[in-house]
């Protein structure tokens, strides 16, 4: 124990909780903001230590480290596991590597933080959940970041439905549309490659959607009938470093071999009707996230570019008077918004990864399962397969296979 350790528990200051962070891209930007402020902002059981970050470039890492408030820096994921002083890690790494490291730091004793989607394939997801419920058994939690159900306008909606205000579901709708590989001159990196990426706009923007309907409805879906396609089908290789979604390319050209959109229908398990689409090819919508739930007693819309706010239809009202009304989603009575501003100042996209951190300390300091679950990664994942195969069968309704419970 350190001299600083040793004041801190003498003043009665939460115990520390090393964290190790493999990646240190977009979504490790995005990871250490969570870990660096959440403590800050919430009155944490446990104090958040970003102990050491990891990645393979060892000049970059070492700039990310300092840059991004990491003690350490290493070039070995093993190594990063091994450290005494991480407790938890946190996986930020293109999909083809999640199983491996997961199942790796469960198995030596460590909680896990795993970005979405959780694999590239089933059978990888299958794997890392009976990893997970083994090393439940030992005390050590994981949980998949889905970080967009962790916005309070998203979060009060599942409250809102939990309650009865909606009644029977009857329609989910979801469509999530980005614009950056419009330009067929865009570089292959590794989100266009199947054997790193799983899939394209399906698994990065569609895994988002179809974990937020299950979320939001509280019932897993059942079957569906998909499409899926692949636009450009050959782009400039790589003649440099790709960071976040830029990145510069060269003469030559490799294949695409994931897909641009994918535009799939669904059944919930209570029998609502579901529709996503999920698309990176969209020109001019940027991150553009919009969803609607109708049931028999009103309406739910929430829009991504306007995530304060969330428009609310109660269908008891009288017509003359009745429609959309729009909620500000700022008041200390929502959900994480008694620790941060003044009714209607409006919070970010980078606070839904503060709030994850704050769930998933709070969950290991009472030993309590944290969701979204790796069981519920995994019921993602199923529905992906699901539409994949739907695709390849010219849009054959395929049923999903019934996950072990609802989502959590």
């Amino acid at each position: 124990m350190t001299s600083r350790e040793a004041s801190e528990k003498e003043a009665g200051a939460p115990p520390p909780l090393g964290i190790g962070m493999i990646g240190y891209s977009f979504m490790g930007a995005a990871h250490s903001q969570g870990w660096r402020t959440a403590g800050h902002v919430f009155d944490l059981p446990m104090r958040p230590h970003l102990a050491a970050i990891c990645g393979r470039d060892e000049t970059a890492v070492a700039k990310a480290a300092d840059k991004l408030g990491w003690a350490a820096a290493e070039t070995d994921w093993r190594d990063l596991i091994a450290r005494d002083d991480v407790q938890l890690v946190d996986i930020c790494t293109p999909g083809d590597s999640h199983a491996e490291i997961a199942i790796a730091a469960l198995e030596a004793g460590k909680h896990v933080l795993c970005e979405k989607p959780l694999a590239n394939s089933v059978a990888e997801a299958e794997a890392m959940v009976r990893a997970a419920e083994a090393a439940r058994s030992r005390g050590q939690l994981a949980m998949v970041g889905f970080n967009y159900r962790r916005v309070p306008a998203i979060a009060y909606a599942r409250k809102l439905i939990e309650e009865g205000r909606l009644g029977a579901l009857r329609h989910v709708r979801v469509t999530y549309l980005q614009d950056w590989l419009v330009d067929a001159e865009f570089p292959l990196t590794w989100r266009l490659k199947r054997e790193h990426a799983g899939s394209g706009a399906l698994g990065d923007l569609g895994a988002h959607i179809v974990d937020l309907a299950q979320f939001l409805a509280g019932e897993p879906l059942v079957g569906v009938s998909a499409m899926i396609e692949t636009f450009v089908r050959e782009r400039p290789l790589l003649s440099g470093a790709s960071a976040g979604l830029s990145a510069t390319g060269g003469v030559e050209t490799g294949p695409v071999t994931v897909d641009d959109a994918a535009l799939f229908t669904g059944r919930l398990a209570s029998g609502a009707l579901a529709s996503f689409e999920a698309t990176r090819m969209a020109a001019g919508r940027k991150n553009a996230l919009r969803l609607e739930i109708n049931g028999e007693h009103g309406s739910l819309a929430f829009d991504l570019e306007r995530l304060n706010e969330l428009s609310f239809h109660d269908q008891s009202e009288p017509a003359v008077t009745a429609g959309f009304r729009r909620i500000l989603v700022t008041e200390s009575e929502h959900p994480y918004l008694d620790a941060w501003w003044p009714p209607g100042h409006g919070l970010g996209y980078e606070h839904t990864f503060v709030h994850q951190a704050k769930d998933l300390v709070e969950a290991i300091a009472a030993g309590t399962d944290p969701a979204p679950s790796f069981a519920d990664g995994l019921q993602v994942q199923r529905v992906l397969a699901a539409v994949e195969d739907s695709a390849e069968k010219n849009a054959i309704y395929t049923p999903v296979p019934a996950p072990s419970g609802t989502p959590s």
